[in-house]
């Protein structure tokens, strides 16, 4: 009787399981989460703070602001290098 009764609770709880970790693989990958986090950092969200969710908190603000037109200008120098080099090769 002991034997049946362990079988079905076996049976029950890897049922539980199966069930549970199907869910859970459903969600994001770890690349999705860490894309996720480098754009919520290159967006100024790592100044967001306790006291002044879910703005920027103000004494950050002209940091983030820096960091925002550095990105642009890092982005804007790696179009022109791009363009630059579409150009080399084309002249070729």
């Amino acid at each position: 009787m002991k034997k049946i009764t362990f079988a079905a609770l076996s049976a029950v709880a890897f049922v539980a399981f199966a069930a549970s970790s199907s869910a859970f693989a459903e969600g994001k990958t770890r690349a999705q989460v860490y894309q996720e986090l480098i754009e919520a950092q290159q967006n100024g969200l790592d100044y967001v703070t306790d006291a002044s969710y879910p703005d920027v908190n103000p004494v950050f603000a002209r940091q983030v602001e820096q960091h925002k037109e550095a990105l642009a200008a890092q982005a804007a120098a790696a179009s022109h290098v791009a363009s630059g080099s579409a150009s080399a090769g084309d002249v070729n």
